[in-house]
């Protein structure tokens, strides 16, 4: 007995393939809003918003020193069921002609729905201040302190207690500045 062509098999195979990738294209790129995970960039009005990393900092690390200058005169240092907790942050307008406000509302969020807002940095060049982003430019600027650090991000400083920490994922909340129901969501790396 002779085996049998295996031509009509690979005929259909190819034929689904082709169906496949047509299927993604067209007009429009995917809007994200949520990202499960840093590092993807997700969509806030017309600008892409993406995590470039999120960690604990170590007062005592000569570093992260760095990034914990400028706080406000009074700021109470973490009790010992706190951490000061940083997520670095990277904003691009992809548009050709617009100038557009970035978000300044964040917020991280644990499980059990315990809330956390950022602290202010006053004169801190690594700190993150909401920037008016002419056309295809990115922010933070490749020639800033925080553009020109490994991370290449600027730093969005909060207090979060530790057990907040355990209660995983945390949720990095940006809103929207022009659309109060926008939202977008990113799931940190703790």
């Amino acid at each position: 007995m002779s085996p049998r062509p295996l031509r009509p098999l690979v005929l259909l195979a190819l034929a689904a393939a082709f169906g496949a990738s047509l299927a993604g294209c067209g007009n429009k790129l995917e809007t994200r809003t949520l990202g499960e995970t840093e590092g993807l960039y997700i969509d806030i009005g017309e600008l892409k918003y993406q995590v470039q990393l999120s960690r604990i900092l170590n007062p005592n690390d000569e570093e992260d020193r760095s990034y914990l200058a400028g706080l406000p005169a009074g700021t109470t240092p973490p009790t010992s069921s706190e951490a000061w907790f940083g997520v670095w942050m990277r904003v691009q307008n992809t548009t050709s002609e617009k100038t557009l406000t970035a978000a300044d509302e964040f917020e991280i969020v644990d499980t059990q729905e315990n809330s956390f807002k950022p602290v202010e940095l006053e004169d801190n060049p690594f700190a993150y201040k909401p920037p008016r982003l002419g056309p295809k430019t990115v922010f933070p600027s490749e020639n800033s302190p925080a553009g020109e650090g490994v991370i290449q991000g600027s730093l969005i400083l909060f207090k979060v207690s530790t057990e907040a920490l355990a209660n995983r994922p945390l949720e990095f909340k940006i809103q929207s500045p022009a659309v109060q129901d926008e939202v977008g969501i990113i799931d940190l790396d703790v």
